[in-house]
């Protein structure tokens, strides 16, 4: 039986177990379950279709991922989970100018033409957005898009977890590296324990460096470090109230029972420092209570901070690592990790078992990171 080891669990990690572990393959998935790992602390908009990025490569990626969480989701319901922190809730694109959002339609309605699952979309004006989001100031219009979803990482990641464990994957707790016989990588050292395997995917994040480093593989991956607020409010009925997209890269996310999610920050970080800090709080709320000032009074339950791995041109990338045609490599989903990640897994899960994935991934190279040889 061939023996796949996936290093990282967080949601690329996770997914490709999750659609390994129901295959004729052996899995071992193993994680030190860093405090920074983005998955744990993000929370996503599903919403790739109302994003102005012109990288076709990028939005083809985001689209998929998109597209493939109803069906992800209903298979997780099938293994009894129904608690993955998904919703199809809509989104409200807001803005004060009237003739941005003349324009966000027509890239939507344009957009409907390929992607079907962008739902309904319509011009809202000020009174009618205010209806679907009370909270929000009384200055903005929108565009509302009803085929959008929110997704909190951590409940997601969860769900998968316990069904991979549930099909008898093994999860190890700790750092690894590779194990070499005759020159070529043959598994993973863990816990100084040997673990040989037949492929490897390696999907950890901001720290892949620390693994493909000692095989002569520096990686053009950097870590991002993102402030994310957890609010609790009064507004019971939160939990049916469409998530909200800014103009800026800020983002508000409702949840179930008057908690509100809002964030992110961007900091480029070398030291993976995660700890919230006074200034992040204050961009955040900056840039979040003129826009909905219904939170001003919000209690601030947590602070959650994600370290997001990416790359010099924020485009995620896939496949062999150059010289080790056994390590297969993702990377670089950045801020769209939540919308991705799912479909990477699976894209992943095909490429170790030499499936066809039906996806032509030449944009995707990751040779286009490879910093230097050593």
């Amino acid at each position: 039986m061939k023996k796949i080891i996936i290093i990282g669990a967080g949601i690329v990690g996770i997914s490709a177990a999750y659609h390994l572990s129901n295959q004729d393959v052996e899995v071992i998935v193993i994680d030190r379950q860093e405090p920074g790992q983005a998955t744990r602390a993000a929370a996503g908009i599903i919403c790739p279709w109302a994003s102005q990025r012109r990288n076709k490569a990028w939005y083809a990626l985001a689209t998929a991922g998109a597209a493939y969480y109803p069906e992800l989701i209903r298979s997780l319901e099938e293994e009894g989970e129904t608690e993955t922190g998904y919703k199809k809730v809509g989104a409200l694109a807001i803005h004060t100018e009237r003739e941005r959002l003349h324009k966000k339609m027509d890239l939507l309605e344009e957009r409907k033409k390929t992607s079907p699952e962008i739902g309904e979309v319509e011009l809202l004006d000020m009174t009618q957005t205010a209806k679907y989001f009370p909270a929000l100031s009384d200055e903005y219009s929108s565009v509302r898009i009803t085929g959008a979803a929110k997704v909190d990482g951590h409940a997601l990641r969860e769900a998968l977890e316990r069904v991979v464990v549930k099909r008898g994957v093994q999860l190890i707790k700790g750092s690894a590296v590779p194990y070499m016989t005759g020159g070529s990588v043959s598994g993973v050292i863990v816990r100084n324990q040997i673990i040989e395997g037949d492929q490897v995917i390696l999907a950890a994040g901001a720290w892949a460096n620390e693994f493909t480093e000692p095989l002569g593989k520096t990686l053009l991956v950097y870590g991002q470090k993102a402030q994310i607020l957890h609010l609790q409010t009064s507004y019971n009925t939160s939990g049916d109230w469409p998530v909200i997209m800014p103009p800026a890269t800020q983002y508000i996310v409702p949840f179930e029972d008057g908690k509100f999610v809002a964030g992110a920050t961007h900091e480029n970080t070398d030291n993976f420092d995660t700890r919230p800090t006074a200034g992040g709080i204050l961009e955040v709320l900056t840039n979040v209570l003129p826009v909905a000032p219904g939170l001003k009074d919000a209690e601030v339950a947590e602070v959650r901070v994600g370290i997001r791995p990416h790359t010099p041109n924020f485009m995620p990338v896939i496949g062999r690592l150059p010289d080790h045609p056994m390590i297969w490599v993702a990377n670089g989903l950045g801020s769209s990790g939540l919308t991705v990640g799912p479909f990477v897994g699976k894209l992943l899960s095909q490429l170790v078992l030499d499936q066809p994935t039906g996806w032509n991934l030449e944009s995707y190279q990751i040779e286009q990171i490879i910093a230097e040889e050593h």
